[in-house]
């Protein structure tokens, strides 16, 4: 009897101790995301946090351009920031620039444009190039993010289909803003952006991706910040993004996990 109350007790105790060593070690993870990432991002979180104990410390942000809360000028000011997940490209900027550890970097996922109207109205064809060329001549306005899909909208798709004089006038970037929500207030008869910016956004109706012969995959990825305060929450936290677990979450969010 003895033997069995001594047993229960060390394993109480053995028990009570590694949870003890769990809390010790768990931390807090700065992170800040762009928004083609971010639903994927939130959906992710509760289960890393759950296994690990640490507490995800999230912001927000695009991933270029000059508005206050864009990642390279959170980085330029010196934020306290241990994961940054971003588009690609970017990313790779900031590699370069020496602000991101490169042997950290991982794929998370591709993301295409879609369209959106507000609930409610009149779904445009988008079903070919010419229609959605015709789309964007016949609305009054169009919006466009901030962002790689915007920058693309901008500076890519409306020259290629002759439309940068008809759309002079009516045609803009949305700063530090979804898209989405400037559509849904009626301010905006079309909008632009990642299908998993759109997703999230009441009030609007997705029509659907832009034609493939114009369509434009941007490719989503993670990687710790140099000089980060939590490094190994950080490379946990990556691995875990870009993980096969991860995949189905990823594509939920209207993302194609990279892993597939």
């Amino acid at each position: 009897m003895k033997m069995i109350l001594r047993s229960v007790c060390l394993t109480v105790c053995g028990t009570a101790l590694l949870a003890l060593a769990s809390l010790a070690s768990a931390a807090e993870i700065s992170v800040v995301s762009s928004g083609g990432f971010a639903a994927a991002y939130k959906a992710l979180c509760p289960e890393f946090e759950k296994a690990t104990g640490d507490t995800l410390k999230s912001a927000w942000g695009p991933s270029m351009g000059d508005t206050h809360n864009a990642i390279p000028q959170r980085l330029e000011r010196g934020e306290p920031i241990d994961v940054v997940i971003m588009v690609g490209n970017s990313l790779d900027k900031l590699v370069k620039e020496g602000k991101v550890d490169p042997s950290s970097t991982v794929l998370l996922a591709r993301s295409k444009v879609a369209l959106a109207v507000k609930a409610g109205a009149p779904t445009p064809d988008i079903s070919t190039v010419e229609a959605l060329k015709q789309t964007m001549l016949n609305a009054k306005s169009i919006a466009y993010s901030d962002s790689a899909s915007g920058k693309y909208i901008s500076n890519v798709l409306i020259p290629k289909l002759g439309l940068a004089d008809a759309l002079k006038d009516k045609a803009r970037m949305i700063p530090a803003e979804p898209v989405g929500k400037v559509v849904a207030r009626g301010e905006a008869e079309i909008g632009f952006q990642q299908l998993s910016e759109l997703k999230p956004i009441e009030g609007i109706h997705i029509v659907g991706l832009i034609p493939e012969a114009v369509q434009e995959v941007t490719l989503f990825s993670a990687g710790m910040v140099k000089g980060a305060k939590n490094p190994e929450g950080a490379k946990a936290l990556l691995k875990y993004l870009a993980s096969p677990q991860s995949s189905k979450i990823i594509d939920d969010t209207g993302l194609e996990a990279a892993n597939r």
